[in-house]
């Protein structure tokens, strides 16, 4: 009879324990703005995964803050109001930076969530322990590879959930995704341990495991200079697809066509559909801040430079003077005695 009060007990215990997470899940999930039908239901179901995967956006958001600061576009404007709705209203260049990044921190922070036990349904990739080296070579796998595969398939599965209009712009969105996923994988490290007597490395233990994420920053930095723009939706296996723009006045090959026509994106490049707009005027319908009262580098050599930052309309000078304690000196017993330090120096903002 014990027993089967201490079951009954402990099955009620557990059903209080779920119902309890389910209740904060769904009162969570309801909480979080921008999201689609689809995205709550996931959210329901999954809520740490979907909480490693919002720090994982604002991962990205830093990253790209980091990456164009100097810019006359300079990534701050971006999810402002709106985590998960969409990021940038124009189909622009900037706009396919944003989503990759965005989603490869999404992979980056479920991934590392799931290494670290704080995602209930992942962990270590297991897989990774069935593939041995050679007998020849003095390594094999262990350790805690990370599980990319997981953080690709929830990231994709949660992020391309709320791209349901099925036009051209949601198809740029969910490419550009599928670039920032892939680009987390192609960058993932080798990582060894020796072991043998005294460091002498006999046999080493290898894992996979994730870079710094500006290593991935940099990364799509080299793809949003290279982006290529295309248009149009292009039906291939009852699968429509974004084709590449043909560019004027290309010359003609044997066949007649141009080079280039018709031609699919590659899975890792990163598309867009419109130009830039001018970022150098204010135009909050567009998400354009403009560069006005911007801080610029008059003795820059780079993008920063305040002709170039300023877009011409010039810039103001500000005398600013900072103060802090120096020369801090410690007096037997219990005082310290500083002095007091000044810095006058020059800002520049735009006009």
């Amino acid at each position: 009879m014990r027993n089967v009060a201490a079951t009954l007990f402990v099955i009620l215990t557990v059903f209080k324990i779920r119902a309890a997470k389910c209740f904060v899940s769904t009162v969570l999930c309801s909480r979080m703005p921008g999201l689609t039908q689809t995205q709550r239901q996931i959210c329901t179901e999954s809520s740490d995964a979907v909480v490693s995967l919002a720090s994982g956006q604002w991962i990205g958001a830093n990253e790209c803050q980091k990456q164009f600061h100097g810019h006359r576009w300079n990534c701050t404007h971006v999810w402002n109001t709106d985590m998960f709705g969409q990021i940038v209203v124009i189909g622009s260049r900037e706009a396919a930076y944003t989503y990759a990044i965005t989603s490869a921190g999404a992979v980056y922070s479920i991934t590392t969530a799931c290494a670290k036990g704080n995602i209930t349904t992942c962990g270590c990739d297991m897989n990774q322990k069935i593939f041995s080296s050679s007998e020849s070579e003095n390594w094999k796998w262990g350790g805690c590879s990370v599980d990319i595969g997981y953080g690709m398939r929830f990231a994709k599965k949660f992020l391309d959930a709320r791209e349901i209009e099925n036009d051209n712009r949601s198809l740029m969105n969910m490419h550009n995704n599928r670039v920032g996923r892939k680009l987390v994988k192609l960058l993932l490290r080798t990582e060894c341990k020796c072991h043998g007597v005294s460091g002498s490395c006999a046999m080493k233990t290898c894992w996979k495991s994730l870079p710094s994420f500006h290593v991935i920053g940099d990364a799509m930095m080299k793809k949003y200079r290279k982006a290529k723009l295309v248009h149009g939706i292009n039906i291939r296996n009852n699968q429509p697809q974004l084709v590449l723009k043909r560019k004027v006045n290309k010359p003609l090959l044997k066949n007649g066509k141009t080079l280039g026509d018709s031609q699919i994106p590659k899975r890792t490049e990163l598309v867009y559909l419109e130009p830039s707009p001018n970022y150098c005027e204010r135009n909050i319908s567009i998400g354009v801040l403009g560069t006005a009262d911007r801080n610029c580098n008059r003795t820059s050599q780079s993008i920063d430079h305040c002709d170039l930052l300023c877009c011409g309309r010039g810039y103001n000078t500000h005398q600013i003077e900072r103060t802090w304690q120096c020369n801090c000196k410690f007096k037997w017993c219990c005082t310290v005695t500083c002095d007091v330090c000044s810095e006058r120096k020059e800002a520049y903002t735009c006009k």
